[in-house]
């Protein structure tokens, strides 16, 4: 997805014999990079964070809205400007955000799991008293 959103591959370069071309990679839209970039740092950092739920959940919700506005962001290229053309790659930021939010409806069902067992722990130490 990065190097279709991010890089062109190839040009063709005019010689004195005719048109050749000449592959090699270009960063084209940089902007598309940087925003790729932080949304695969908030979806690690998420799965680093499995020890604490709530900031997994924040994580993985706020990794859902940078996808979304991602989206937003290509649709608007896409629709105003007449210039760049994407293929269909470029919905997959629409899949990442319900993944994204998927992921975040999980961790809060498991962290509503964790405080029902510790409130059933809690009970069952106050009868035994």
């Amino acid at each position: 997805m990065v190097a279709v959103l991010c890089f062109s591959f190839a040009y063709r370069v005019a010689n004195p014999d005719g048109m050749l071309e000449v592959s090699y990679w270009q960063l084209q839209k940089p902007y598309f990079g940087i925003l790729l970039g932080i949304l695969a740092g908030l979806v690690l950092l998420a799965l680093v964070t499995f020890k604490s739920l709530i900031l997994q959940m924040r994580l993985s919700s706020l990794g859902g809205i940078v996808a979304l506005g991602m989206q937003a962001w290509l649709a608007w290229m896409y629709f105003t400007f007449e210039g760049p053309v994407f293929s269909l790659t470029a919905i997959l930021p629409l899949g990442i955000c319900v993944f994204n939010f998927l992921a975040a409806r999980g961790c809060f069902q498991d962290q509503l799991m964790v405080e029902s067992a510790m409130r059933i722990r809690e009970r069952r130490k106050r009868n035994k008293r």
